[in-house]
């Protein structure tokens, strides 16, 4: 029987960090081949970004076809001296296994390869298909994994009924999140301009940091919106504030703010980014500045409750006994490239340590989470 404990060890002792592919992938296209799986490796690029290699797998011909999406690149493990463990080394330890993606996301795709392993193992004829898009960008700029990989698939005429994320929503125990949607992403950069001169003469120059304080502080003074049925609050926060100047006697010619934006379902990237130029030009009071925004990829969207919802949710009520929290809180995901395909959830394990020193998940957490994959694959072709 394929371990999920095993498969995780392995793909952690490969250090993919965005985009490398470092073996990921090619370890599961041999374990997928080895079930029966027809699998491609297919590879993608775009001028100024990273090339990215993926991978797509299927099983079964028929309807209905249920695909799992996940990604084997991690981040970068950082500072080797707060880890307790080699972050690639894949280490067991205390109930843990400890190492980069453990959390974020090779232990789900592990579970899910395991949970697919053990159900064709007894149901030789399958009643659909189960199918796997794993992409090496998610932690990238996801802009050479799942969005094209997506369109590759429909170019051949793959169609998906629903589709399954193993992204680590769980927040304090294993069970008791599944997500829905999630909140979109807008990153804008402001500069306001003044003019250079020294501050014991401040009328001969124009110092940009009272307007640039002036702007930030009418961008938060005023919520954005109250939150919708399935969305909390839209959400501004500014993460840089920049003058570069090194002397304490010279008014600085320039100064910029960087921000970001996670945002619901109320706005559109275009629609959200023209109320932020409103706030900001009515707090300049005629002060010089520019307001650019991002190239932006991650729109706010929500999978309305189904059946396939609560099949879901039954499958992790039966083993955990807990009703999960339907949620669309947390970052970006690849389920908003889903999401135009067909119905998507998100559901994996414990999320505490991921992008952490110590990244870890609990061993019996593997086998739970292994075990609610089988269960949702029994209740969904049964």
């Amino acid at each position: 029987m394929l371990s999920a404990l095993e498969l995780t060890q392995a793909l952690i002792h490969c250090p993919s960090v965005t985009p490398k592919e470092a073996g990921a992938l090619a370890l599961l296209e041999d374990r997928l081949k080895a079930l029966g799986f027809t699998t491609h490796r297919v590879a993608f690029s775009e001028q100024g970004t990273p090339d990215v290699e993926n991978l797509y797998a299927r099983i079964g011909n028929g309807a209905p076809y249920l695909v799992f999406a996940g990604h084997t690149d991690v981040v970068p493990a950082g500072e080797r001296a707060l880890w307790r463990f080699d972050p690639f080394g894949g280490e067991i330890a205390d109930g843990m296994i400890w190492g980069r993606g453990a959390s974020d996301m090779k232990g789900a795709i592990a579970a899910f390869v395991a949970a697919a392993a053990a159900y064709i193992g007894v149901h030789k004829t399958l009643k659909g298909s189960i199918g796997l898009l794993l992409t090496g960008d998610e932690e990238g700029t996801a802009v050479n994994g799942t969005a094209k990989l997506l369109a590759w698939a429909a170019a051949r005429g793959e169609r998906f009924d629903h589709c399954l994320v193993g992204e680590p929503t769980s927040a304090k125990v294993l069970g008791d999140t599944l997500k829905i949607g999630r909140r979109g992403s807008l990153t804008g950069r402001l500069v306001v301009h003044g003019k250079q001169g020294h501050v014991a003469y401040p009328r001969r120059a124009e110092n940009p940091i009272p307007a640039l304080l002036r702007m930030l502080d009418t961008l938060l003074a005023a919520p954005l919106d109250a939150g919708t049925a399935h969305f909390e609050s839209s959400n501004l926060e500014i993460v840089t504030i920049d003058v570069g100047n090194a002397a304490a006697n010279v008014i600085p010619s320039a100064v910029q703010a960087r921000f970001n934006v996670r945002f619901n379902d109320i706005w559109a990237p275009q629609t959200l980014a023209a109320e932020i130029e409103r706030r900001a030009t009515d707090a300049a009071q005629g002060a010089r500045y520019e307001l650019t925004f991002e190239p932006c990829n991650a729109v706010a969207f929500v999978t309305m409750p189904d059946r396939f919802t609560e099949l879901v949710a039954q499958a992790i009520t039966a083993r955990t006994g807990m009703k999960p929290e339907i949620s669309t809180s947390g970052g970006t995901s690849d389920a908003r490239f889903v999401r135009a395909h067909c119905p998507v959830v998100e559901f994996g394990p414990l999320g505490a340590t991921a992008h952490m020193a110590d990244e870890h998940v609990a061993v019996s957490d593997l086998e739970a989470l292994t075990d609610i994959y089988r269960d949702i694959l029994e209740r969904y072709f049964g």
